[in-house]
């Protein structure tokens, strides 16, 4: 398989359990549930969407011919020390992660986080399984280590989604213009709900990728 990445780099985890962690970011190209062109955000299944994942010009980005490849791209961004940790995230990461790229992510030392939209089943070898779901899209990876809801979202009431076998339950606010209202509402339901806890884009108020 040649892996299209539109982005890699190294930062902080800005989000959900692990935030503020060092990691690298891979950040894969396309989506199955927008094609990330502005002109059909209207007609896709997620609409709020915040991620640049189209093409392969981003920093770090590229096609990369194998998996040790891009393995080996990712781990010269690790600065050393410590147990090297990587995001793998899009668009939609598990159009592309494959079982051959899991074992050289490992073998470059790697533990492996992915975050998901869900509607594809995760391989095994994962060690860290982010699921964020999505209204209208059929959620297909019911259990994980963390569950990220976006939220409010029009068609998804979290209460449906409480009996999954997760760890970690998160609500975060939708970004935009309704983002105050939205993280009134977040805080409203953890407050009304303790099995869900406030998720915040903490890189985006710090400044980071």
């Amino acid at each position: 398989m040649i892996y299209a990445v539109k982005d890699m780099f190294y930062s902080l985890q800005g989000e959900g359990a692990r935030a503020g962690r060092p990691a690298v970011f891979i950040l894969f190209s396309g989506c199955n549930l927008w094609n990330g062109l502005e002109r059909d955000r209207d007609d896709a299944i997620c609409k709020f969407c915040d991620t640049q994942f189209v093409g392969v010009d981003g920093q770090g980005g590229g096609e990369f011919v194998s998996a040790p490849a891009l393995a080996q791209a990712a781990a010269k961004l690790w600065p050393g020390g410590g147990r090297p940790y990587v995001v793998c995230t899009g668009g939609e990461p598990l159009l592309q992660m494959d079982p051959p790229l899991i074992e050289a992510l490992h073998k470059a030392g790697f533990e492996i986080a992915v975050e998901t939209n869900g509607t594809i089943k995760a391989p095994a070898g994962i060690d860290w399984l982010c699921v964020s779901p999505k209204a209208g899209a059929p959620l297909k990876q019911n259990e994980g280590d963390e569950l990220k809801l976006v939220f409010p979202q029009q068609g998804i009431d979290p209460a449906t989604l409480e009996h999954l076998r997760f760890d970690h339950f998160f609500v975060q606010p939708m970004a935009g213009a309704t983002l105050a209202f939205s993280t009134r509402k977040a805080i409203d339901h953890c407050l009304a709900h303790p099995v869900w806890r406030l998720s915040l884009q903490t890189k985006k108020f710090l400044g980071l990728r």
